[in-house]
């Protein structure tokens, strides 16, 4: 019996016909029998069942092809199920292929008007809506143009602007969140806030962890059509990632722990009350460093990057760079605000005089959020002896934004010409913060910035 949640879905399934040659596609027209099975079957979701409560903003991860797109399909009419029921009880606003209604012989105009009137709009409603729309798209006189004369990002702004100007009471993101400029971005996001503070429903995939955290109330976890998981943000993020960057021989090992933590059950937020904090399927150090709601820092085997350039070793070589607690346990999922170790050895094969070492972190982008060397020049190590290793460790506090970074080491030694590296590796290594939905600094780095304001009469 289905209650009055916003999306109902119960035991959904469906199954894609893959053939093998093209003329068998004809021939299983012809004889569709059932023993003239002409294809074989690709089961893109299997007997998923949810519930997402009015009012709810729910967020869906997966890896590519777990099956995220193929549900939000379902649940908006435009693909039919194999097996399974789904009920929505309300306006839906889908962006999901933007612009895939659009005529390019109309103009821009027209197409409002036909793509509006396609997601339940009145000729009445869009012609009240028409200068918010013309607005937020932002395209100027090509309003009045065919659209087949418009650039891609014109497109997509278009589609993007009738569609979430629809004043939906469920919309439903397919990760087109990446459209135009930054400013446009900021814009849609923006109106995607307001839509969620109506009181609308908010279902979309994402693969920013941040978004997922920072929008959602819960959070689902799909893998190979299978509900995994479903939980608080923090808790289903953590644990998607964990599945991403794990090796391949664990993958089978890890899904088998998040099914058997018992977490998928058809609720919604407003049901969840307790909830195990440290997740499903974590490999954890016995002393790592704990954070408040339960989760440690721990070793991902996976998150290993494939980026790393070697520069030309001159008498020196760093081995085992990695991060650890204070403890002495090695990490590379860390806990915001947690103090770490990032450590490496470095053994010297010829006499080197002024020596010393540093590190940098990357972002993902290759931007230097912050890094750090053992000592100025004048102080630097006069003479390392040949056979001789250095310890080398630089303590910090963890307090970056959410993400993933990646870890420089270099040596420096002193020669005539000056100072030159003796071996130095980029993106040696990598880690990922955890996301945390309590932060107020904004950017890469917490500056631990004290926020105050005041009303004066």
């Amino acid at each position: 019996m289905f209650s009055k949640s916003a999306i109902e879905v119960r035991d959904l399934s469906k199954a894609f016909p893959i053939y093998s040659k093209p003329h068998h596609r004809l021939m299983q027209m012809v004889m569709p029998g059932p023993k003239e099975r002409w294809f074989r079957e690709f089961r893109a979701l299997k007997n998923i069942s949810l519930d997402v409560a009015r009012g709810e903003t729910v967020g869906i991860v997966g890896r590519n092809g777990s099956g995220k797109s193929t549900l939000l399909q379902l649940i908006c009419g435009t693909l039919s199920p194999t097996s399974g029921e789904v009920r929505v009880n309300g306006r839906i606003a889908a962006l999901l292929e933007l612009g895939a209604g659009f005529n390019p012989e109309f103009t821009g105009r027209e197409n409002v008007f036909l793509n509006a009137a396609v997601l339940g709009l009145s000729h009445a409603e869009i012609r009240e809506k028409f200068a918010e729309i013309e607005a937020f798209a932002d395209i100027g006189d090509f309003i009045d143009q065919p659209v087949k004369s418009y650039s891609s990002g014109m497109y997509v702004r278009l589609a993007f602007a009738v569609a979430i100007n629809v004043s939906p009471e469920i919309l439903i993101v397919d990760e087109a969140l990446s459209v135009g400029d930054e400013g446009f971005q900021r814009k849609c996001f923006a109106r995607i806030d307001a839509i969620r503070d109506s009181g609308a429903t908010v279902l979309f995939v994402s693969h920013s962890a941040s978004t997922v955290v920072d929008l959602c109330d819960r959070a689902i976890l799909l893998d190979h059509g299978e509900l995994l998981m479903q939980g608080t943000p923090k808790q289903v993020v953590s644990t998607y990632q964990k599945l991403l960057y794990a090796p391949a021989d664990r993958v089978a090992q890890i899904r088998a722990e998040i099914l058997a933590a018992g977490t998928n059950r058809i609720a919604s937020s407003k049901e969840i009350e307790v909830v195990d904090e440290e997740g499903p399927g974590f490999q954890r150090a016995a002393d790592a460093t704990v954070e408040e709601d339960g989760i440690q820092a721990y070793w991902e085997e996976g998150l290993k990057p494939s980026s790393t350039i070697l520069y030309e070793q001159r008498g020196a070589r760093i081995d085992e760079p990695h991060l650890q607690t204070l403890s002495g346990e090695k990490v590379n999922v860390l806990i915001p605000g947690e103090t770490y170790v990032y450590t490496y050895k470095v053994r010297v094969e010829r006499t080197l005089s002024n020596v010393r070492c540093g590190m940098m972190i990357r972002s993902l982008t290759g931007i230097e959020v912050g890094g750090a060397v053992t000592a100025m020049s004048k102080d630097a190590i006069s003479i390392v002896g040949s056979g001789e290793v250095l310890s080398v460790r630089f303590r910090f506090r963890c307090l970056l934004a959410s993400g993933t970074y990646f870890l420089n080491a270099g040596v420096l030694a002193g020669f005539e010409e000056g100072e030159e590296y003796v071996d130095r590796r980029i993106d040696v290594a990598m880690f990922r913060v955890m996301p945390y939905s309590d932060r107020l600094a904004t950017g890469f780095v917490d500056l631990d910035v004290v926020p105050q304001i005041s009303v004066a009469s």
